[in-house]
C-alpha cells in the first residue's frame, strides 16, 4: 500500500522589531479563542477582510470617509492571517501541505485585492499599484523557492514582515484621509504614487539581490558536491 509523501519541513524565519511582542499577543489570543473557531475560518476572515479593504478604497472615490473601513479591514486581515497558522500550531492540528497551500494561495489573492483597491482609489495610479503587486509576488515566489532549495521560509525581509507592511499601509491610508488627494510632485504623479513606487522598487531590489546571492551559494554548494 502506498503512502502519501510527507510534507516538506521548512524553518520559519521572522526577524522584525515587532516579532516578539506580536508572538506574545498571538499566544495570548490562541489561549482565549472559542473552541468552535477553526484555522480555516480565520483564513476566510483574512480573505474577506482583504475584499473589504478593496471595496473601501474603491468607495473612497465617492467619500474619503470610507478609508476608515479600509483601516478596519487591515485589522481584520491581521487577525485572521496571523492567527490561522498560530491557532493550528497551538492546538496541534496542523495540516502542513493543505495549510501551506491554502494559506499562501489566499495570501496572494489578498495582496492583489488590497493593492488593486489602492489603485482603484483616487490617490494612487493603477499602473503604480500593479507594479507593487508584481514586486510583492516576485518576492513571494523567491520565498517559496528558498523554502524548496534551502528548507528556510523567511517571513521578513530587511527587518519587515507582513505586520509591518500592514502598519505601513494603515499609515498611508490615514495620510490619504487627511491629505486627499495628495500633492502632485510632477504632472500626473502624486506623493502617494511616489511612496508606493518606492516601496515596490525596494521589494524588487530585495528580490534581485537575494536571488543573485542565493544563486551563487547554490552554485558553490552544488559544485562542491560534485568534487
Amino acid at each position: 500500500m502506498s503512502h502519501p509523501r510527507a510534507a516538506p519541513t521548512v524553518r520559519r524565519i521572522q526577524q522584525t522589531v515587532l516579532t516578539r511582542g506580536e508572538r506574545r499577543l498571538l499566544d495570548w489570543l490562541c489561549r482565549r479563542m472559542p473552541r468552535w473557531t477553526t484555522p480555516d475560518q480565520l483564513t476566510l476572515l483574512a480573505l474577506v477582510s482583504a475584499a473589504v479593504v478593496f471595496l473601501a478604497y474603491a468607495l473612497s472615490n465617492a467619500d474619503r470617509d470610507w478609508l476608515w473601513l479600509a483601516v478596519a479591514g487591515y485589522v481584520g486581515h491581521w487577525f485572521g492571517d496571523s492567527l490561522d497558522g498560530s491557532l493550528a500550531r497551538y492546538r496541534a492540528i496542523e495540516r502542513p501541505r493543505y495549510g501551506y497551500f491554502i494559506d499562501h494561495s489566499c495570501d496572494g489573492l489578498a495582496i492583489l485585492l488590497i493593492l488593486a483597491g489602492i489603485g482603484a482609489s483616487p490617490f494612487v495610479r493603477v499602473d503604480v499599484a500593479l507594479f507593487a503587486v508584481a514586486a510583492y509576488l516576485l518576492l513571494a515566489v523567491h520565498t517559496f523557492l528558498i523554502a524548496k532549495v534551502n528548507g528556510d521560509f523567511p517571513l521578513s525581509h530587511l527587518g519587515a514582515g507582513p505586520t509591518e507592511m500592514r502598519l505601513l499601509l494603515i499609515g498611508l491610508t490615514v495620510t490619504m484621509y487627511f491629505d486627499a488627494p495628495g500633492a502632485k510632485l510632477v504632472p500626473g504623479f502624486s506623493g502617494f504614487d511616489f511612496f508606493v513606487s518606492t516601496c515596490a522598487a525596494i521589494m524588487l531590489a530585495v528580490f534581485l539581490v537575494q536571488t543573485w546571492r542565493t544563486g551563487r551559494e547554490l552554485s558553490a554548494r552544488d559544485s562542491a558536491g560534485r568534487g
